[in-house]
């Protein structure tokens, strides 16, 4: 496998000359700026990547589903944040065999998932550690920063067995923003959201020990809220880069570790190829900053309009600058979903392959 022209293509290759400098670069960053690295794993979703992360100097991981944590824990990962709220018994009855194996952070923004927690730390007899989820923007989880989730918090650190250790974000809504001021003041205003709810609370005497932000634009500007009270940062999409990153300004091409190869299978009509990825292979989604469902490395002008579950249909200038056979490689719009389509990466180094990644924790949406 020396060569692109022996690739069985759809093939997801990672470039590990570029993750080392990407991992070593966000850990350094991070260091510089005083702050924990705990990253998002569901980006890659492996053990061995995750152990790379923690000897780079990641104080912890992160991950979305109780299933990834599991997996990362048997793989020997002892401090893991779920950040995405736990519920229901038979994920309760998981969490306890989880934290027997790891020390588990959990998180929420809701009171009533809190008291299912407490019950179960109850049922434990232990201490359930738990962040509590802020909407600094993105307008998903979280309650308004503030007096309304002072006042959550409050209620939360009332109930027996709950420790409210953090307050988290996740300003995702970075990715809406392509100047690197714009991405910096969305740096600055979801740690100062967050701070200033820290503040309210401590007048009340409730210390919170961590404040915890996310998101890889962001991170990227972590040096600037540095000093501030921010502890940890959990960028995810950081170690491959992708198109979305690319195209926004937030990284150059060099800094894309994951490019998919694909195989031109059909030229049939004037202005159209057909290669062989398709959904099941770049996944369906798109960037506001290039058309199409992925770059296409080497080829400006050309663009992969439409997908279905196999099939990438190209719209291209010239067809008969391609070949039945010829191989492409592209750079996709989401390297985290593209990660969760295949069983395992191809890990190259100067062009040649050396080993293969396997996605452990793939398809752990539960």
């Amino acid at each position: 496998m020396s060569t692109m022209e022996q690739w069985e293509s759809p093939t997801v290759l990672i470039d590990l000359d570029i993750l080392d400098k990407n991992l070593r670069d966000t850990a350094n960053n991070a260091s510089r700026a005083g702050v924990k690295l705990r990253p998002h794993t569901k980006t890659h979703k492996s053990v061995w990547l995750a152990k790379e992360q923690i000897r780079y100097g990641a104080a912890g991981i992160t991950v979305a589903k109780l299933g990834e944590a599991e997996v990362m824990a048997e793989g020997g990962i002892d401090d893991i944040l779920i950040a995405f709220p736990v519920i229901g018994a038979s994920k309760l009855e998981r969490l306890g065999r989880l934290m027997d194996k790891a020390k588990i952070t959990l998180s929420t923004d809701d009171e009533d998932v809190a008291r299912q927690l407490s019950e179960f730390g109850k049922s434990l007899n232990r201490e359930v550690p738990l962040y509590v989820d802020v909407n600094t923007g993105l307008n998903r989880c979280g309650r308004e920063p503030g007096e309304e989730t002072a006042e959550l918090v409050k209620r939360i650190s009332q109930l027996p067995y709950i420790r409210v250790t953090g307050l988290m974000t996740h300003s995702g809504h970075a990715y809406g923003h392509n100047t690197p001021d714009a991405i910096r003041e969305a740096a600055k205003q979801e740690a100062e959201a967050l701070l200033m709810t820290k503040q309210l609370l401590e007048k009340d005497g409730i210390g919170i020990e961590n404040i915890s932000v996310g998101s890889t634009p962001t991170s990227k500007f972590i040096t600037d809220v540095a000093g501030i009270g921010v502890t940890e940062t959990r960028p995810g999409a950081y170690v491959f880069g992708d198109g979305g990153q690319w195209k926004m300004g937030l990284i150059s091409e060099e800094q894309c570790a994951m490019t998919v190869v694909a195989t031109v299978v059909g030229r049939p009509r004037p202005g159209t190829i057909i290669i062989d990825a398709g959904s099941k292979t770049l996944s369906s989604d798109v960037s506001k900053y290039h058309p199409g469902y992925g770059v296409i490395l080497g080829h400006e002008g050309v663009v992969i309009e439409r997908l279905s579950e196999e099939h990438g249909i190209v719209s291209v200038p010239d067809r008969d600058q391609f070949q039945v056979g010829q191989q492409l490689r592209i750079v996709p719009n989401h390297c985290c979903v593209v990660t969760n389509l295949h069983d395992r990466l191809a890990g190259v180094r100067g062009g040649r392959f050396e080993k293969w990644l396997t996605v452990d924790a793939r398809g752990k949406v539960q």
